[in-house]
């Protein structure tokens, strides 16, 4: 379902487990500040709301999405870190860079999360423009943020489930 049709920050907390203890990183692509502040806000605050407590997470900035991918495994790797946030901003432009900064990076973090079994979350942006940036990142449809974290909580509470 795209953004247009649903507002990124409605969500449902049902079925969280007990995610007080656990730690969570946010990696955050310095590229496009603006949009990726506002992203790691909503991701930040979202998993404060839902009962990380703030010390238990930690945040890693890159310069640009592309290096989500192997900060994220730098945190997924640590055995103390249940889920990890990658949090970009690829805005189309004038050449097909994003096409592939976008696949490389979902076809990364893929790859992170399956070779260490965890939720590595997609929370990268990938508009045509600035005004479709903004409005995703706490905007008119909601923020892309706070998805991300509800998707990291979710995945760790049903692994939490399915391990018992």
């Amino acid at each position: 379902m795209s953004s247009t049709d649903k507002n990124l920050s409605t969500f449902s907390t049902d079925g969280l487990g007990d995610i007080s203890n656990l730690r969570f990183a946010i990696v955050v692509a310095e590229w496009n500040t603006d949009v990726t502040e506002r992203l790691f806000e909503g991701a930040f605050n979202t998993l404060v709301s839902c009962g990380v407590r703030k010390e238990n997470i930690e945040r890693g900035n890159v310069p640009g999405s592309y290096e989500l991918t192997l900060a994220s495994q730098w945190f997924a790797q640590r055995e103390d870190i249940a889920g990890v946030i990658a949090i970009g901003a690829v805005i189309k432009g004038e050449t097909l860079h994003n096409e592939y900064i976008n696949h490389a990076v979902a076809q990364g973090l893929t790859n992170v999360s399956l070779k260490y079994d965890k939720p590595v979350v997609f929370g990268v942006l990938t508009p045509n423009n600035m005004e479709q940036a903004v409005d995703r990142a706490g905007g008119k449809h909601g923020n892309k943020g706070d998805e991300a974290a509800i998707t990291v909580l979710k995945m760790v509470s049903l692994q939490q489930r399915l391990s018992r």
